[in-house]
């Protein structure tokens, strides 16, 4: 096979051992052509992935999760990448593969992961989560794929073995590839440092390219420049030794759950600043001018409140929606149980209350630092009546990305010869805590170049990714490399 080597725009040179070609920039059609020429099998295959149910959440679901990671490996080895392995771990495996064409080019780093939400409540699916279906929305009127991972990440990390093999059957591939597919982002990505830590010098590279993350509008495109760290936690709350008949003990024994919704209800004040003492304290404060710009990326807030069926909007005191989900902290119940759930009455004081709890962080803060003044303020605001348990789960640093390297300038250029207009940095509300792990274990800074849209209902019934958004996505990621490599 050739080797490309970029020139300029109008000019690239296909250099074989012996003969060296120079060509007229015509990427653009032979993208397109071969787009639209396996459109249908792109989605096909797609759909096979969605159907198989890959909970990392629920070890139910491991069998699945194994035959997930033996797809990626047949597809990446069908698309031509080599040395392709389903890697084990102590947890869900991960897939790796490489396509090397000369090792003094780059190396594009292309991380991804196979794993998904739980799908529950099923009731609420428009129609079963694992049984892929186009439908029509208002943000996506050529169709849109409904199914529990179609944006988050299955449609995401298949555009780009489906890039790959694009370069690779045009001989268009200008640099050298690895793939990193992953199993455990859902629950943490805990086993992902050892491996990363244990392949250094396999997973050598110069930049690690992420479609994870979502921009702003099918028309606005943007790149994530910064991500929320994540401190994830469960609370125990537990009062009398067994349930207990509410008339006979009601008012004169503490009610756990009672007791934990004034506790959560006190985890925030009147301006809904979070109390935890020190929680603040190593918060990086943007600049007024900072903030401005963060701004000037386009919300229609009445369109934001249409879309989620809500009167108004919620947060912090003195701060937009942009900054309070980009580049402020935040506290969240995600999940609240105990006591009688079930049909009917049962008049019961429970024994136990639950909850699960994420706090979203910004720089400077860190998951281990939070978790701990978590930890030291729930238990001592709890009565004597109950005793409080925290247990950590997971947790992961919030990042920076820089917008004047060549990995940025190269994706920003990438979209903009795709959509025809200029990407806007933004600062994510989500957290891929294994951003900061590549920095800090293999010395690389990450792009994220996502293609999914804010409203696709990512961890939520009715999860859904543009067929626009699958498609652009495979025209794109080659002019990253095209762009990357010169």
């Amino acid at each position: 096979m050739g080797i490309l080597v970029y020139e300029d725009n109008e000019i690239f040179v296909l250099k074989y051992p012996h003969l060296t070609f120079v060509l007229k920039n015509n990427n653009m059609s032979i993208n397109q052509d071969y787009i639209n020429t396996n459109k249908d099998r792109f989605l096909n295959e797609l759909f096979e992935l969605l159907r198989i149910p890959s909970i990392s959440a629920d070890p139910a679901y491991k069998n699945d999760v194994h035959k997930a990671a033996e797809f990626v490996k047949e597809k990446m080895i069908a698309a031509g990448a080599d040395d392709v392995e389903v890697c084990p771990t102590a947890g869900n495996p991960i897939v790796y593969g490489e396509k090397i064409i000369d090792a003094s080019l780059p190396t594009v780093l292309v991380y991804g992961h196979y794993d998904v939400q739980p799908a529950v409540p099923l009731e609420f699916w428009y129609t079963p989560p694992f049984e892929p279906t186009i439908r029509k929305t208002a943000v996506h009127p050529d169709g849109a794929i409904f199914a529990r991972g179609s944006a988050d990440d299955k449609g995401q990390f298949y555009m780009h073995l489906k890039a790959f093999e694009l370069m690779m059957q045009t001989n268009t591939l200008p640099c050298n590839v690895k793939f990193m597919i992953e199993g455990e982002e859902e629950v943490g990505s805990s086993n992902l440092g050892k491996f990363c830590i244990d392949n250094k010098d396999r997973l050598k590279a110069d930049v690690v390219l992420i479609s994870d993350t979502s921009m702003i509008a099918n028309d606005v495109p943007s790149i994530d420049t910064g991500l929320r760290g994540l401190s994830y936690v469960e609370v125990e709350v537990t009062g009398p030794n067994r349930d207990l008949h509410s008339g006979v003990y009601g008012g004169a024994v503490a009610n756990p759950i009672n007791i934990l919704a004034k506790m959560i209800a006190s985890l925030h004040d009147e301006h809904n600043h979070i109390t935890i003492p020190g929680f603040y304290d190593k918060v990086l404060e943007l600049t007024q001018a900072e903030r401005a710009e963060l701004n000037k990326a386009p919300l229609d807030l009445t369109d934001y409140k249409k879309d989620l069926a809500i009167e108004d909007v919620w947060g912090e005191t003195s701060y937009t929606v942009l900054e309070r989900t980009g580049i402020r902290p935040t506290l969240d119940v995600n999940g609240i149980w105990g006591g009688y759930i079930g049909e009917g009455a049962k008049t019961v004081l429970p024994s136990k209350a639950f909850a699960k709890i994420s706090m979203r962080l910004v720089p400077n803060q860190t998951s281990d630092e939070i978790t701990a003044l978590f930890k030291k303020h729930f238990e001592s605001i709890a009565p004597k009546g109950v005793k409080v348990e925290v247990k950590p789960h997971h947790g992961g640093e919030p990042v920076v990305t820089p917008t004047d390297s060549k990995a940025y300038i190269a994706a920003a250029k990438a979209m903009e010869t795709t959509f025809g207009k200029t990407p806007i940095p933004t600062r994510g509300g989500g957290s891929i805590p294994i951003v900061a792990l590549f920095e800090k274990e293999l010395g690389l800074k990450s792009v994220l170049m996502g293609f999914g849209l804010d409203s696709d209902a990512l961890h939520s019934p009715n999860e859904h990714y543009g067929i626009f958004n699958y498609l652009k996505g495979i025209e794109t990621i080659p002019y990253f490399f095209k762009y990357f490599a010169s």
